[in-house]
C-alpha cells in the first residue's frame, strides 16, 4: 500500500501541535520554576525563624547558666565559707586559714578547688556544686590525690576532703561519705555537716 505524501495542511496542522507542545511545556516549566521559589522562600522563611529561636534560647540557656553560677558563688562566699570554720571545730580540726578559688598547675597537672580550709598539720580541700552527683565526688577524689603533687608545699600535710551541695541527694550523700569524704549540706539557713557515727575521713 503506498503513503501518500503529506500536503502542506498536514505541515501546517503538525507544526501547531509541536508549538502548541512546546508551549504548553515551557508553561509547565514555569509553573514548576515558581513553585520551587516558592518553596525555596518559605524554607528560607522557616531557617530565618529557627535561628532566631535557637539565638533566643542560647540567650535564655546563657542567663541561666550566669544565674547559676551568681548563686553558686554566693553559696560559697556566704555560706560555705564561713561554715567551714564552725563545722570543722566541732569535729577538732582547728581552722586556721580558708583560701578560696585554688588554682595551680604542676607538670601539666591542673588543680581547681573551691575552698581549702588548712592548718599547721591538716588541709581539707572541699568542691562545692549548686547539685552534687556521684561523678562530681569522682573527680574530686582524683584532685584530693594529686594535690600535694600539684601543691608541694602541703607535702607534710594531712590531706581531707568535703563536698557541698545547695542540692545534695541522700544516695549522693552516702556515696560521698563511704569515699571518706565530709558532706557539707544546708538545712534551714545554715550549713551542717553530715558525719553518722564512726565516720572516718579519708587521708591523703
Amino acid at each position: 500500500m503506498s503513503q501518500t505524501n503529506p500536503t502542506l495542511d498536514d505541515v501546517w496542522r503538525l507544526f501547531q501541535e509541536t508549538d502548541r507542545r512546546f508551549q504548553e511545556t515551557e508553561r509547565q516549566m514555569k509553573e514548576s520554576a515558581l513553585e520551587t521559589d516558592h518553596r525555596f522562600q518559605e524554607t528560607e522563611r522557616l531557617i530565618k525563624e529557627s535561628a532566631k529561636e535557637t539565638e533566643r534560647l542560647i540567650k535564655q540557656l546563657s542567663k541561666n547558666l550566669g544565674d547559676i553560677g551568681n548563686r553558686l558563688g554566693e553559696f560559697v562566699e556566704q555560706m560555705v565559707a564561713p561554715a567551714v570554720v564552725r563545722v570543722f571545730r566541732d569535729q577538732g580540726i582547728e581552722v586556721h586559714a580558708v583560701y578560696p578559688n585554688i588554682s595551680a598547675k604542676r607538670n601539666g597537672v591542673e588543680l581547681e578547688i573551691d575552698l581549702l580550709v588548712v592548718n599547721d598539720g591538716a588541709l581539707i580541700g572541699v568542691e562545692c556544686k549548686s547539685k552534687l552527683v556521684e561523678a562530681h565526688i569522682d573527680a574530686h577524689l582524683e584532685r584530693l590525690s594529686n594535690l600535694k603533687r600539684v601543691l608541694p608545699i602541703y607535702k607534710d600535710h594531712q590531706v581531707m576532703g568535703a563536698v557541698a551541695g545547695m542540692v545534695v541527694e541522700e544516695k549522693v550523700a552516702k556515696y560521698a561519705l563511704q569515699q571518706g569524704l565530709y558532706v557539707l549540706r544546708p538545712n534551714g539557713e545554715q550549713i551542717d555537716l553530715s558525719t553518722p557515727p564512726g565516720f572516718k575521713p579519708a587521708v591523703w
